[in-house]
């Protein structure tokens, strides 16, 4: 019989080459097919259902960017909030969407610029020749929690909703499966009445009879780390809303003898609101912790918007305040946590917005965030990666009497009351000298893509009242502290 050497030196029949090749090219398949598939759980995050992480998305209220330790705070002590930092990624351009409450959350819960839908403004009363059945997300923009719902996950909100107060706005209708909280933009930290409106509003529960409150931010974290011990056998998503440290201005009488030392009172009470928030925060990331979930858990935290600098609050070292264009309005602390998968004790640098949390989440789960119209980016590949390539070319806001690009090292505001407001932010980092005219050519640039964006833009759905439009106004000539006491 006549027989070939292999290429290891062995011997075979003369059938064997024939064989040996359909081996080859059954092996070259195989490579193939499973380099395709890498490329898509990489590039396209396509994952298997034991691939997919929990999130749990941690939310302040009106938190001033420098009161947190890791951001500048030697006044105000929150370990649990910097641990997060320092063993995940903080993004040092983070920013939300809005400079309030109610369209931020508008914006971060659907991936989707708020004022491409109507979501401009804060909600508030009806105003006239508009229609009260629109105060509200609109109810064919989907969220998070629908994005993820067919993915097989559950969803609960625990405490501030703020997207709208009549039922078909209602969080378990836009996809939430458990809501324990309140339907407001705001709550009183000791007390509700069954009949009582506004921040004096009774709680809400679909899977329980609301305890009476004690400390409304204790009572939350209560209710996110038995949340967690629930449904730790399944894929969840955890919204974690908590008002700290929105107005009014309560503390515990414990954690204001921490910060006694404090002589302004309004500023000890905050403080002692914001480690107050700290302290349920590492509640929550120990119950992740305690049921084995820290591998397979994704933690966010940001703030839904700058401080309002009333409630105690310091936006150091930026300008401005809530409500406003500024970076102290829209610049927050914003953590993202996955130690076993992320970067540890990195920091990002490129321009990421809120708005990318809904795509991210939805990539992470197996989805396909090409289906989708978000004005957010997946920001897995530029966390994961150190390529070029950047989540956003820029960032647009538009505010009521305001509006505002960021594009590189450049951010112009448009107000109706004098020149545009240019800042070369890498040597300006407060916003304090405006160098509009000195750079016409980068102006007229960004005046045309921002208003070129916002002629294509809807109407608002709702308005506030007309008198917050001077005080946005004002709120741009005032002082702002730059220098953390």
């Amino acid at each position: 019989m006549k027989v070939n050497k292999n290429y290891y030196g062995g011997r075979i029949s003369n059938h064997q080459p024939y064989t040996l090749s359909i081996k080859v090219i059954f092996s070259i398949i195989i490579l193939l097919s499973s380099f395709v598939l890498f490329s898509q759980k990489k590039y396209e995050n396509i994952r298997e259902p034991s691939d997919r992480p929990n999130f749990v998305f941690i939310v302040a209220d009106d938190l001033g960017y420098g009161d947190l330790g890791f951001t500048g705070s030697t006044q105000i002590k929150t370990p649990n909030i910097d641990q997060l930092a320092q063993t995940g990624i903080f993004c040092t351009q983070g920013y939300v969407s809005s400079a309030v409450c109610s369209p931020s959350r508008a914006g971060f819960l659907t991936g989707i610029n708020q004022v491409e839908f109507g979501h401009d403004n804060n909600l508030a009363n009806t105003q006239p020749g508009f229609d009260p059945q629109f105060l509200g997300l609109p109810i064919e923009q989907k969220t998070i929690a629908d994005y993820l719902k067919p993915l097989g996950y559950v969803s609960g909100i625990i405490g501030k909703w703020h997207l709208g107060y009549e039922n078909q706005f209602h969080p378990l209708k836009r996809g939430f499966d458990k809501f324990w909280g309140y339907r407001g933009g705001g709550h009183d930290y000791f007390n509700s009445k069954p009949e009582g409106k506004g921040y004096m509003s009774p709680l809400e529960s679909n899977y329980k009879t609301p305890q009476p409150i004690t400390y409304i931010t204790d009572d939350k974290g209560d209710e996110c780390v038995d949340f967690i011990k629930r449904h730790k056998n399944e894929p969840f998503f955890l919204f974690a809303s908590f008002n700290a440290p929105h107005t009014p201005m309560q503390a515990t009488q414990a954690d204001l003898a921490l910060y006694g030392h404090i002589q302004d009172k309004k500023r000890q009470t905050y403080a002692a609101m914001v480690h107050r928030l700290d302290v349920n925060v590492g509640r929550i990331i120990d119950a992740i912790a305690e049921h084995d979930l820290d591998k397979n858990t994704l933690v966010v935290f940001i703030s839904d918007n700058g401080g309002p600098i009333d409630n105690g609050s310091i936006n150091s070292p930026y300008n401005g305040k809530k409500g406003t264009l500024l970076e102290g309005g829209l610049h927050v602390p914003f953590i993202l946590n996955w130690p076993q998968t992320l970067p540890s004790g990195k920091t990002y640098s490129q321009m990421v917005s809120s708005l990318d949390f809904a795509p991210t989440f939805l990539a992470l789960a197996g989805g396909n965030v090409k289906e989708y119209p978000f004005s957010g980016s997946d920001l897995i590949p530029h966390l994961m990666e150190d390529g070029n390539q950047i989540p956003h070319d820029n960032l647009m806001w538009r505010f009521t009497i305001s509006a505002a690009i960021r594009e590189g090292d450049y951010k112009l505001i448009r107000l109706p009351d004098r020149l545009p407001l240019l800042f070369h932010l890498p040597s300006d980092i407060a916003e304090q000298h405006n160098i509009a005219l000195d750079n016409l050519d980068i102006t007229r640039d960004l005046l045309e893509k921002l208003g070129n964006w916002d002629v294509s833009l809807p109407h608002p759905l709702f308005l506030e009242g007309a008198e917050w439009k001077k005080r946005q106004l004002y709120q741009y000539d005032d002082s702002y502290p730059l220098i953390q006491p």
